[in-house]
């Protein structure tokens, strides 16, 4: 009765809150976005892998020296046109998917690849740094330094142009929701060019972003030129708070905040990793970006799937596999041999689903504190170098210890504590799986007995 009290006053007062947020338009797009974006960021990844194989085999190194250093200029370009581009990929993706997703719902003439070029154009007109000098405006320019710069008010680095990458990934984010936000308040308002029916699709669809394109470029001047003319711009002042959020993710208790919400939400029902994930993934992708260059951030990459939620959310991977070998009850016993091998690429929606773990008094505790438990031990020894920083992107599916070994360019030490983490989760889940496994077992044999009266 009291376990029924405490559901229901959540259901009341967060879940639902927190159910309409999963269905906001814009979360969904981002979601959309972080996920159109993975393969890139794998495929630049590795790239970042060749560069630091010498420094996890030594042995190799007169090896990298007589083949891949000759041509590391020219594989990395694949890194730049990927991680050195991130903000755009988000950016365009973005602004096609929350065309979309609007155009579909509110039945309105929207055309996502319009919706795209309007994102991507708001967002190329804050790329360039701007400032006031005896009440003109000018461009930023600085004496290029060890490849570092600013050309004709371009940012420049090694990797290419700055703003592109995974430090304006928040802006182009920003700059997309307001181009489609414009172009949707031009379409309502038919404030556009219509073409005759006998014109193609095509050109037609052209001529009715015209006015929105106008409207769009109109509407962020007036932003940056205010913000300039304040001696500063979009890409300074969303640095602020974002920056704080960062830190925060940098943080042992940030991390736990953020796993215990991801994962109280699932165990209400709602997809926390998704949710949460859309906030998160941009701050995760620009840390591990920044490790490569230096930084030490341990929330960063695939580092969730690597040390935190193996097997998936909750780190379920040891008690599947002690589930599939010395339950006793026959519902985890089947449900745990179809499960066992999704667990080990990171999936595990047969579990939660199936126990079920969702809305489960007895497994709630374990789902919410063991990847907590695992946590705590990834962050400080990474915190502590221990053990490396993450500074490659991996498939979040890898299996355990081959993303951590990989993803922090060859530290055996990642993947002992990557198996280290399963067993501390096993230990935190057992005592109330085997109470479950109990039981589900007596229910069984009760219902066993009732059906041969």
């Amino acid at each position: 009765m009291e376990n029924n009290k405490i559901i229901k006053f959540m259901n009341e007062h967060l879940l639902g809150p927190m159910g309409k947020m999963a269905n906001f338009r814009f979360v969904r797009a981002i979601m959309a976005a972080g996920l159109a974006s993975i393969p890139f960021t794998i495929v630049g990844s590795m790239m970042l892998v060749l560069n630091v194989i010498p420094m996890a085999f030594p042995q190799l190194q007169g090896i990298w020296n007589a083949s891949f250093v000759h041509f590391t200029p020219l594989y990395m370009t694949i890194n730049y046109a990927s991680m050195g581009a991130l903000a755009l990929y988000f950016n365009i993706v973005l602004g096609y998917e929350y065309t979309k997703i609007i155009a579909t719902e509110e039945k309105i003439n929207m055309t996502p690849m319009s919706g795209a070029l309007l994102s991507m154009f708001a967002f190329f007109m804050t790329l360039p740094e701007l400032v006031v000098k005896s009440g003109t405006v000018e461009v930023v320019s600085k004496a290029i330094k060890d490849g570092t710069g600013t050309v004709s008010g371009f940012s420049v680095s090694s990797s290419g142009l700055d703003r592109l990458g995974t430090s304006g990934i928040f802006v182009g984010i920003i700059m997309a929701v307001l181009a489609v936000k414009l172009y949707q308040l031009a379409v309502k308002h038919n404030w556009v060019i219509k073409m005759p029916p006998q014109v193609p699709t095509g050109v037609a669809n052209a001529f009715t972003a015209l006015i929105p394109a106008f409207l769009v470029g109109l509407v962020v001047i007036i932003i940056e030129g205010a913000l300039i003319f304040a001696g500063t711009d979009i890409f300074n002042v969303i640095a602020l708070p974002f920056s704080f959020v960062t830190n925060l993710t940098n943080t042992w208790l940030g991390i736990l905040v953020i796993i215990f919400l991801v994962h109280f939400l699932w165990v209400m029902g709602i997809h926390g990793a998704n949710i949460i994930g859309a906030f998160y993934t941009p701050i995760a992708l620009a840390n591990f970006a920044a490790n490569y260059k230096g930084a030490h951030y341990v929330f960063a990459g695939e580092f969730m799937n690597m040390f935190v939620i193996i097997g998936g959310s909750g780190a379920t991977l040891g008690i599947v596999i002690w589930m599939a070998f010395r339950a006793r009850s026959a519902q985890l016993k089947v449900l745990s041999r179809t499960a066992i091998v999704p667990a080990f690429f990171n999936i595990n929606e047969p579990i939660v689903f199936g126990c079920p773990i969702v809305y489960n008094p007895i497994l709630m505790f374990p789902f919410i504190l063991a990847p907590m438990v695992t946590a705590t031990t990834s962050y400080w020894a990474i915190k502590l170098g221990i053990v490396g920083k993450v500074i490659a992107q991996m498939p979040w599916p890898s299996p355990l210890g081959i993303g951590a070994f990989i993803g922090t360019g060859g530290d055996w030490k990642a993947a002992v504590l990557a198996i280290i983490n399963v067993f501390l989760a096993f230990l935190v889940w057992y005592p109330f799986m085997k109470m479950y496994d109990n039981k589900l077992l007596a229910q069984e044999k009760v219902n066993q007995a009732s059906e041969q009266k």
